[in-house]
């Protein structure tokens, strides 16, 4: 992928994301200026996925995960790519998490990931039981355990909650999230 051009237009959050990408490879961006992302920007971003496609790539954090909420509501069939909280850490010691901060190789990984969401109803669901037996909801360690899955299956972080619709949305099968969470224990 170095050196390729994407075909499908990249929603950051800002002008360092940009920056950021285009230090990796040629790549059109959309700036959705932090969380406070407007009608006008939701349009541009409606307008890039008609004409050539869009790939959500915002920071692994609240606001991050806030951004990409509104563009899953109006863009549904948008890709997404997802850089995993410990590869977007700053260099200083308070520094917020973002595609800012992230290598080359991160970026590179993150971008050849990318997933499409489905319509819930198209995959069987996971049972809640499941998640419960797996500790991903509730107790000690459930909040990291869902981070590390959340990386591991390239969803994202999700809380508990959000965390059915992740998978359902990326769709994610039993066996796959029974695999994944071997991985995940392998590194609690």
């Amino acid at each position: 992928m170095n050196g390729e051009k994407i075909e499908e237009v990249i929603v950051v959050e800002g002008k360092d994301d940009t920056r950021r990408l285009q230090e990796v490879f040629p790549v059109d961006t959309i700036e959705t200026i932090g969380s406070a992302i407007n009608e006008e920007i939701i349009e541009r971003i409606i307008h890039a996925q008609e004409t050539r496609g869009v790939i959500v790539f915002t920071d692994p954090d609240y606001s991050g995960e806030k951004i990409r909420k509104i563009i899953m509501n109006e863009v549904p069939d948008a890709k997404h790519a997802f850089l995993p909280r410990d590869k977007a850490r700053g260099k200083r010691k308070y520094a917020s998490l973002g595609v800012e901060h992230a290598s080359d190789e991160a970026i590179l990984a993150a971008l050849e990931h990318v997933v499409t969401p489905t319509k819930e109803q198209d995959v069987p669901k996971i049972p809640r039981q499941s998640l419960l037996n797996y500790g991903l909801l509730g107790g000690k360690q459930a909040k990291r355990r869902r981070e590390l899955l959340g990386d591991e299956l390239r969803i994202g972080y999700t809380n508990g909650k959000q965390l059915e619709k992740r998978l359902a949305m990326f769709r994610i099968t039993e066996e796959e999230l029974e695999k994944a969470m071997k991985i995940v224990e392998e590194n609690l």
